[in-house]
């Protein structure tokens, strides 16, 4: 049988792209400065770690105006979803082989 370690994805190892990933599975959306306060991150860590998980294909990025301000927002793709889901899963084995 295959060690339920295996089955993590190591996207997801960072406390960071967990909190954004955790984020955008029950909001539709987020833009920056929401993410950046529920996560409490710089903006250079939170941008480094959004384009990870943009290059991966596990989120989208929508730029747009409010006004004149600019406003990004994101939103998880269903391969991020996916992801997702599937090493939450493979979390939830880890620990019940432990215990």
């Amino acid at each position: 049988m295959k060690n339920p370690i295996e089955n993590l994805n190591k996207i997801f190892d960072s406390r960071v792209r967990l909190g954004i990933m955790s984020a955008l599975m029950v909001n539709a959306e987020i833009n920056f400065n929401d993410l950046k306060e529920l996560i409490q991150v710089t903006d250079g860590n939170l941008a480094s770690h959004i384009k990870a998980l943009e290059e991966s294909g596990y989120i989208k990025v929508h730029k747009g105006f409010v006004g004149r301000k600019t406003n990004t927002t994101y939103s998880a793709t269903r391969a991020g979803e996916k992801a997702f889901k599937s090493h939450l899963d493979a979390l939830e084995q880890m620990i019940k082989s432990i215990g």
